[in-house]
């Protein structure tokens, strides 16, 4: 008897669930990208995965035209962004477990 209702129920809550709403593209905050790269803009992507959300929300965050992810050799201690500025690229790199360990210009 109560059957019924109750699965129409599970339904509808796993059918929702399900269409979510598309992630909107990366936008400037002021609309414009100067493209003139700014790591301090930047600071809280170092120790971040570094996931493509990641990498272009960074790219319009230090108003960079293009962005450049490199592999770390080394071992390196977790640091913040750089305070470069310069250029209108901005270098991300990463290290062995996909974390972003630094952030520079150029």
């Amino acid at each position: 008897m109560y059957r019924s209702p109750i699965l129409a129920g599970a339904v509808l809550i796993a059918a929702t669930a399900c269409s979510s709403a598309p992630v909107a593209s990366v936008q400037p905050i002021d609309g414009v990208i100067s493209g003139q790269c700014h790591t301090d803009k930047v600071i809280g992507a170092a120790g971040l995965a570094a996931s493509p959300g990641t990498i272009e929300r960074a790219r319009v965050d230090s108003d960079s035209l293009h962005v450049q992810t490199v592999r770390g050799d080394a071992p390196m201690p977790l640091t913040p962004a750089s305070a470069t500025s310069g250029g209108d690229r901005l270098t991300i790199e990463v290290g062995r477990n996909n974390g972003i360990t630094a952030l520079r210009c150029g």
